[in-house]
């Protein structure tokens, strides 16, 4: 089931990754070049060097779930940053390439 939304952080692994790696290779990245702990509950976003194929790890209660989209003609798009929005991960996988844009302020209750 295909369970993430925008409550969750997710961040963008910013080296070239080889997408032979499964569960326990992609940890190894998020552990051992990202800093992070795979199961705190964050969501991984993986790319290859031609940006044609893409994986997310996510822990969920039990286990990882492993999400893999391989695009048939053209590439993801690649944010130039390493934290990421719901949104943003939404348009890469669309293949929307936003040139510029103005987020207008909006109100949010502090999280605490």
């Amino acid at each position: 089931m295909f369970s993430l939304h925008a409550d969750y952080q997710y961040f963008l692994y910013q080296g070239i990754c080889d997408m032979r790696k499964s569960f326990d290779g992609l940890c190894g990245l998020v552990l051992g070049e990202l800093g992070r702990e795979p199961t705190d509950g964050s969501v991984y976003v993986f790319l290859n060097r031609r940006r044609t194929h893409l994986k997310l790890l996510h822990w969920e209660a039990g286990g990882f779930v492993l999400y893999y989209k391989r695009l048939e003609k053209g590439c993801f798009s690649l944010p130039n940053k390493a934290r990421i929005s719901w949104l943003e991960l939404g348009l890469m996988v669309e293949g929307i390439e936003v040139k510029s844009s103005v987020q207008k302020p909006r109100f949010s209750l502090k999280k605490y």
